[in-house]
C-alpha cells in the first residue's frame, strides 16, 4: 500500500465514527465531574476577515469571493456581575457549530440529525438544556493570563473541546480556538499537507489576535489540538519562536507524519519547546483487522522519537479511544462495542486528562514547582495505576547555541541591553562565539536603517564589550552617530579609531570634513 493510501484510511478511521457495533452513551456534563478553579468563566465568539485570504462559501453554490472569515471562540477569567451575564447551555454551543457549519439559519431541532457526530438520541436531546460553566461576554478579569491557543480536529468545531477550555479558563487561563476548515471552502481535501498548512496559518492568525486583548500575558503562550490539530500545531511551532509548550490531544502528528514532512517548513531543529502527547488506547487487533488499520499505529511515534532539543512526556490513556479526547466525543459519540470503555471509565479518564493538561501549563507556563514535580513524576507517584495511565519521557539534548540563536533573543528585546543579556546567555552556553565581523555587519545594517539607529548603536557597543581594541567598531560607530547626524559622538569614536589605527583613512577623512 502506498504512503497516501494509508495516510488516507487513516484519516478515515480518526475523523469518523464507526457506524457498525454501535452501543449509545449515557452521560452527562456533571458526570465528567470536572472540579473548576477559583474563577468564572466568561465565553465570545465572534468572527473577524483575514484579509490576506479569499475564500467562498460553499453552501451559497456560487463562485462569489470573500476575505476569508475567521471565526474565533475565546474563554477567559471573568468578572460575573449580576443580571448582566447568561450562563451558556450545550445548545449554546451547539448554535455556534451551525454557524461555523456555515448553516447559521438551520432550526434547532434538526442539529441531531444533521450532523453526523451528533447522533438523534434520547440521551443527546437531553444534553441540549445542560448548563455548562461558562457565561456569555462579561468582562475578562484584571491580571496578567497565559494563553493556550487551540486547533481543533478535522473539520471540526472552535467548540469540540468546550469543557476542557472552561476548565482551563477557570484556573487562570485564557483559550482561543477557531474551526479546521479548507483553504477555499469549508471543506478540507483530506488532510493534506495543504491543510495542514492553512490550520496553521489560522492558527498564526490567532496568535495575532491575543494582542487585541488587555490582561493578557503574551509573552506566556501554548498551542493545544487534537487529532488533525496536533498536526497543525506541531508545523506552527517550527515556524514561530514564539510559543511557549504545546500540547497534543491524540494529534495526529503520530498518524500522519508523512504530511508533516511534506511541508516546506518542516524542521526538527526549530523544535525545541516542551511537549506532551497524550495517546489512545491501543485498538484491538479485531478492530485493527476488520477496519484495515495498519498495527503500527498502536507502537509508532515518530514525532516524539525524532525530538531532540525539546523535553518531550507521552502518555497513554488506556481507557480512552480517540473519540473520547474531545468534550464532544465524550457527550454525543456512539460507543463503539469492541474497544470502548464503560461511560464511567471514559468520563474519569477524561477527567484526568484534564488535570494532566491543566498540570503541563501550570508548569511550563507559570513556572509552579508542584505542576512541575507532578509531570516529572511517574504516573504512579502520582497515584495512578500504570493500568489506567502510562508514561514515557525524553529529556532535551542540549543545542549548540549559535550566533543566529543570540541574535533572536536579542531581536526579541529589540536590541536592548545587550551587555546584560550577553552575560546571562555566556553563563548558559560559555561556548556561544559572537564574531567581531558578524557583529559589525549588524550593527552597520541596523545603524543605516533611519527606524533603528539606536538598536545599531546598541549592538556596536556589545561589540566593542568583547573586542574594546578593534579600531575598525570604533570607526563604524562612528559612521552610526555620522548618520544620525550625532557629530559629537561621531567625532569622539573617530578619534578613538585613529588611536588604535592611525592609518584609519576613513576616519581621516571624515574628521577633516567635520572640522571643515
Amino acid at each position: 500500500m502506498d504512503t497516501n493510501s494509508k495516510i488516507m484510511r487513516l484519516n478515515i478511521f480518526i475523523t469518523s465514527i464507526l457506524l457498525s457495533t454501535i452501543v449509545y452513551g449515557q452521560t452527562s456534563i456533571k458526570d465528567i465531574n470536572l472540579k473548576a478553579g477559583k474563577y468564572k468563566v466568561g465565553f465570545k465568539h465572534y468572527t473577524i476577515k483575514d484579509s490576506t485570504r479569499t475564500y467562498r462559501i460553499h453552501n451559497e453554490f456560487n463562485n462569489q469571493l470573500i476575505e476569508r472569515p475567521v471565526p474565533i471562540s475565546i474563554w477567559y477569567p471573568a468578572t460575573i456581575e449580576d443580571n448582566n451575564s447568561e450562563q451558556l447551555t450545550v445548545l449554546n454551543y451547539l448554535e455556534i457549530l451551525k454557524e461555523e457549519e456555515e448553516w447559521k439559519d438551520l432550526p434547532n431541532y434538526f442539529l441531531l440529525d444533521w450532523f453526523h457526530y451528533l447522533p438523534n438520541t434520547a440521551q443527546n436531546k437531553a444534553h441540549l438544556s445542560e448548563k455548562v460553566n461558562a457565561y456569555s461576554n462579561p468582562t475578562l478579569l484584571s491580571g496578567n493570563f497565559p494563553i493556550v491557543v487551540y486547533a481543533s480536529s478535522y473539520q471540526a468545531s472552535s467548540i469540540e473541546n468546550f469543557a476542557l477550555c472552561e476548565y482551563l479558563a477557570s484556573n487562570g487561563f485564557v483559550v482561543i480556538s477557531s474551526p479546521s476548515k479548507g483553504t477555499d471552502t469549508r471543506w478540507l481535501e483530506g488532510a493534506t499537507t495543504k491543510d495542514m498548512e492553512t490550520q496553521s496559518r489560522d492558527v498564526e492568525f490567532l496568535l495575532k489576535e491575543i494582542y487585541n486583548y488587555k490582561n493578557i500575558d503574551t509573552e506566556k503562550v501554548a498551542l493545544m489540538g487534537f487529532s488533525f490539530g496536533g498536526l497543525s500545531n506541531a508545523i506552527t511551532v517550527m515556524k514561530n519562536k514564539n510559543i511557549n509548550a504545546i500540547v497534543s490531544l491524540d494529534g495526529a502528528e503520530r498518524y500522519n507524519y508523512p504530511v508533516l514532512e511534506q511541508s516546506p517548513y518542516f524542521n526538527l531543529d526549530n523544535f525545541t519547546i516542551p511537549y506532551i502527547h497524550f495517546s489512545q488506547k491501543e485498538i484491538p487487533k479485531e478492530v485493527l483487522r476488520n477496519d484495515k488499520i495498519p498495527a503500527e499505529l498502536n507502537y509508532k511515534f515518530q514525532l516524539y522519537d525524532s525530538l531532540k532539543y525539546s523535553n518531550v512526556y507521552r502518555y497513554r490513556f488506556h481507557d480512552l479511544t480517540h473519540s473520547y479526547f474531545s468534550s464532544f466525543g465524550v457527550l454525543f459519540a456512539n460507543r463503539d462495542k469492541r474497544q470502548d470503555k464503560s461511560d464511567e471509565k471514559i468520563m474519569a479518564s477524561y477527567n484526568l486528562l484534564c488535570l494532566h493538561i491543566l498540570q503541563f501549563l501550570n508548569a511550563t507556563l507559570k513556572n509552579k514547582k508542584k505542576a512541575n514535580d507532578f509531570i516529572e513524576n511517574k504516573s504512579v507517584e502520582n497515584g495512578f495505576s500504570e493500568s489506567l495511565i502510562s508514561k514515557q519521557t525524553k529529556k532535551a539534548v542540549e543545542k549548540e547555541f549559535s550566533y543566529k540563536d543570540f541574535n533572536d533573543l536579542a531581536y526579541k528585546q529589540d536590541y536592548q541591553d545587550l551587555i546584560l543579556l550577553y552575560k546571562r546567555t555566556i553563563a548558559e552556553y560559555p561556548n556561544l562565539e559572537l564574531q567581531e565581523g558578524m557583529l559589525n555587519t549588524l550593527g552597520l545594517r541596523l545603524s543605516f536603517n533611519k527606524n533603528k539607529i539606536k538598536q545599531g548603536v546598541n549592538v556596536f557597543l556589545l561589540a566593542l564589550h568583547l573586542y574594546p581594541k578593534s579600531a575598525n567598531l570604533y570607526d563604524s560607530l562612528a559612521e552610526a552617530y555620522f548618520y544620525n547626524k550625532d557629530y559629537q559622538n561621531a567625532i569622539l569614536n573617530y578619534k578613538k579609531s585613529l588611536k588604535l589605527n592611525p592609518e584609519n583613512q576613513n576616519a581621516i577623512d571624515r574628521l577633516k570634513q567635520l572640522k571643515d
